[in-house]
């Protein structure tokens, strides 16, 4: 490392929830000794919570008189300039930071390294890297525990001996490098654990040091959502990534499957960072009745209203989408199936396959056919569905199964197996549980599927 070469190491105390800054301290160091100091209690205009005032010893008496964070913000933007910012977990650190210079319209960007991270590639073995434990490991005393002066005093001892470990020069250089993530990924996350995440489709699982699934997700290109994660400044991100130790995944061929293996492993393992509606999901029905003149419609309406309804979507659009390829599919009439409202005759900038039912040029009877066929056709594809999708590697497909009208899962079939009927596909079926948030799933991909009631395995 450069003999020039300034650091700012800094530590927070914040509200908690809200993360809105208490206490702040930051020492400018050279590398050998302390250059100067800034240590100043916060009014945050929030309430600390009593939990908080616990830990920390700060509470709302001590700082009603204290700076607001404006008026310390020229303060923080002077001692940290043309310096790296250094602190232990630096992205929560960094973060609380920047977004209270957000607050008053300044962009603050520094150079950053993290004492964990540092630690775990110059001290490595050890059980425990939070400042506390690591701390004692090494035989470094913490005055004033958990307050922001006592805790950032402590990382300056520890950067101190970091700075003299062997390959330190490489690590430091290494770390700093633009490309690098090591400021980036989580303080206790390895980085080889994120660089042989896969670029493929499927599932992931962050996981805490005790290896207990923290949350699940999904994705198109497994390592480049991960990725955003530690990019995403939202206080549950910055919790969840500090949480985070490990990230297992599972491949799953499609962003189709890997959303059904998405919600199987969410209410399978109940992460506490995925956080569930507990709204329950509004419902649209499509549903039919005769009018005085005896022509049958098909008409939309809150699945709530309908004692029998004929297929259920769960998004408004959707449900008109499905309804609109029925019309054109089976020569409907737009008016009848209420795509148009108030008109004599239909005149759909769109569909114009009906066959004159709305100016009397066929007869109720033939028209009523159609609309029969397209009841029985709604009904049979929402009961029997196989979906083909892509596999997880380029010797196999998968496929998803609905039979009389329960979700029954997914699964893989290499190509050199020939299936002739789609019963033969259940011998390599992954059963899964039928859910409401599966039927919002697939009735997307019904919509979608061009209205084939089953895709066939050639």
């Amino acid at each position: 490392m450069s003999k020039n070469q300034l650091y700012t190491i800094i530590d927070v105390e914040t509200t908690g929830r809200s993360n809105q800054i208490t206490e702040i301290s930051i020492f400018k160091f050279d590398g050998e000794t302390i250059v100067d100091e800034f240590t100043s209690l916060v009014n945050p205009n929030a309430i600390i919570p009593t939990h908080i005032t616990a830990l920390t010893g700060i509470d709302n008496a001590m700082v009603a008189n204290a700076p607001t964070f404006a008026e310390i913000a020229n303060d923080v933007l002077s001692i940290t300039k043309d310096s790296i910012f250094v602190a232990h977990n630096v992205n929560f650190d960094y973060n609380v930071i920047r977004n209270e210079f957000k607050a008053v319209d300044v962009d603050f960007r520094r150079k950053k390294l993290c004492t964990v991270r540092l630690s775990r590639a110059l001290i490595p073995g050890l059980k425990s890297y939070s400042l506390g434990k690591l701390c004692k490991s090494l035989n470094i005393h913490i005055s004033d525990r958990h307050r922001a002066r006592g805790d950032a005093a402590a990382t300056v001892i520890l950067f101190q001996l970091l700075l003299t470990k062997e390959a330190a020069a490489e690590t430091f250089q290494q770390f700093l490098k633009r490309e690098s993530k090591e400021a980036t990924l989580p303080p206790h996350l390895p980085s080889k654990i994120f660089d042989d995440l896969p670029t493929k489709p499927g599932i992931y699982y962050f996981k805490n040091k005790k290896g207990k699934i923290i949350y699940v997700g999904k994705a198109k290109n497994i390592q480049k959502r991960v990725l955003s994660h530690f990019y995403n400044k939202s206080k549950k991100e910055l919790d969840l990534c500090r949480e985070t130790a490990d990230i297992d995944h599972e491949l799953s061929g499609s962003e189709l499957i890997a959303l059904l293996m998405e919600d199987a492993a969410i209410k399978h393992h109940y992460p506490r960072y995925n956080v569930a509606s507990k709204r329950t999901p509004k419902r649209f029905a499509i549903f039919e009745y005769a009018d005085r003149s005896g022509v049958r419609h098909l008409a939309i309406n809150d699945a709530k209203m309908i004692q029998n309804p004929l297929i259920v979507f769960y998004n408004i659009r959707d449900c008109r989408t499905y309804l609109e390829r029925l019309c054109m599919q089976f020569d409907l009439c737009p008016k009848y199936c209420h795509l148009q409202e108030n008109v004599q005759e239909c005149s759909h900038f769109m569909i114009q396959s009906c066959q004159g039912i709305c100016k009397n040029e066929e007869t109720i009877e033939t028209y009523n056919q159609r609309v029969q066929l397209a009841i029985d056709h709604s009904k049979e594809s929402s009961q029997n569905l196989i979906i083909k999708q892509k596999g997880r590697n380029v010797h196999e497909e998968a496929f998803i199964m609905v039979k009389n009208g329960l979700y029954l899962g997914y699964g893989f079939v290499d190509h050199d197996l020939q299936i002739s009927h789609t019963d033969e596909l259940e011998h390599h079926l992954i059963k899964q549980k039928d859910n409401v948030d599966v039927q919002r799933i697939l009735r997307k991909v019904l919509v979608n599927t061009k209205m084939q009631s089953s895709v066939v395995f050639s």
